[in-house]
């Protein structure tokens, strides 16, 4: 949910601001445990597929839009921290160049999608590997359908905290709050059906890129050995 300038106060702005630069900090110096041959291309891919995702939003609240976020899938496809990096910089080019998301509204927008997005997705993910990811191609669709859809629902949550916090607009926090969680548990299942097909389609080709998939042999071995 891309949030333009004037949603929230002058000091609330000066806050996340400083939330987004830290987070985007700790994203830049662990995403060197991420990156690879392999993952590198793809965040490439990732970035300019969330760009174009991205672009094709519709209003919510006046001064705010929605649409899908992407940091689940990226999160799945190429790492935590890398995926915090990609979605970062699609928003941060958004606002510069389309005025997409408002310029001193930016370090909530990364707070929202770059940062809680990403961990949040990423977090779900990891919980249900061991339920799912053996499971073919259905347990990594439901993997990934629910944790697009947590994470955007949880997205939406930061955003209202943020108006809770710094809100100046006259929309009552009750009904941002209802209407921001409602839209985006919809906007969710949109975003769930789009990551899933997608993370298959790649598990399908090259298991090797996807991110998440790619430690489970590792740790399996590693466990195994450990019994022995």
């Amino acid at each position: 949910m891309h949030m333009s300038d004037g949603i929230i106060s002058a000091p609330a702005s000066v806050l996340f601001w400083a939330v987004a630069v830290v987070g985007i900090g700790i994203a830049i110096w662990r995403a060197g445990t991420e990156l690879d041959e392999r993952t590198a291309p793809m965040a490439g891919l990732v970035a300019a597929f969330v760009f174009a995702v991205q672009m094709i939003n519709f209003p919510i609240l006046p001064g705010v839009s929605g649409h899908l976020l992407g940091g689940a899938l990226a999160a799945i496809l190429v790492g935590p921290y890398t995926g915090a990096l990609c979605i970062a910089i699609v928003l941060t080019v958004q606002s510069l160049l389309f005025a997409d998301g408002g310029l001193t509204a930016l370090g909530a927008n990364i707070t929202n999608m770059a940062l809680v997005g990403t961990a949040a997705g990423y977090a779900v993910a990891v919980a249900l590997r061991p339920l799912l990811a053996h499971r073919g191609d259905g347990g990594i669709g439901v993997l990934a359908f629910v944790s697009a859809w947590c994470a955007t629902v949880l997205a939406a949550s930061m955003f209202v905290v943020e108006y809770a916090i710094g809100g100046s607009a006259v929309t009552s926090l009750h009904t941002v709050a209802a209407y921001m969680l409602g839209t985006h548990a919809l906007i969710g299942v949109g975003e769930g059906i789009i990551t899933a097909f997608t993370v298959v389609a790649v598990a399908r080709a090259r298991p090797d890129l996807v991110y998440l998939l790619r430690s489970q042999p590792a740790r399996s071995k590693r466990e195994g050995v450990a019994s022995i």
